[in-house]
């Protein structure tokens, strides 16, 4: 199965943000947006079965200066829900004026309405919809992987 054209970097990427001003709402969103597109493409990569030198997803954090932490897999259906990125930049931390890039991120993706994916990511719906989203195994994960 062919990738689609909003998994490739390359072609749907904010690619023009080749320096990032972290004081600027507007780069801080396309960040975090990609970073959510890493975790839906890494899904997709997983499903595809590509392997590490086929693999989509890591331009989606890489060319921001994140690194691939952990990725958050469900238990029941063993997708790829969430990740969590730390920023590696190559300079020091303290060195930036203003607005500091986040150190770490934890991004999850949304539903993916495919075979696969449906059953599992619509019951999270449900959760989300009834008020009682901390019931989720997905929840769970989330926050036991961010007090590590």
């Amino acid at each position: 199965m062919m990738a689609s054209e909003k998994e490739i970097f390359s072609l749907t990427g904010p690619t023009f943000l080749t320096s990032i001003d972290w004081n600027n709402s507007h780069h801080r969103r396309s960040v975090a947006a990609s970073l959510v597109q890493g975790v839906y493409t890494m899904e997709r990569d997983r499903q595809q079965n590509r392997p590490d030198h086929q693999a989509l997803a890591p331009p989606w954090w890489q060319f921001f200066n994140f690194k691939l932490n952990q990725i958050l897999v469900d238990n029941h259906d063993l997708s790829y829900f969430g990740a969590i990125y730390e920023f590696n930049s190559p300079y020091p931390y303290h060195s930036y004026s203003g607005q500091r890039p986040p150190q770490y991120v934890i991004a999850f993706r949304g539903t993916i309405k495919k075979p696969g994916n449906r059953e599992q990511d619509f019951k999270l719906n449900l959760h989300f919809m009834l008020h009682n989203l901390n019931n989720s195994t997905r929840y769970q994960i989330g926050l036991e992987s961010s007090e590590q």
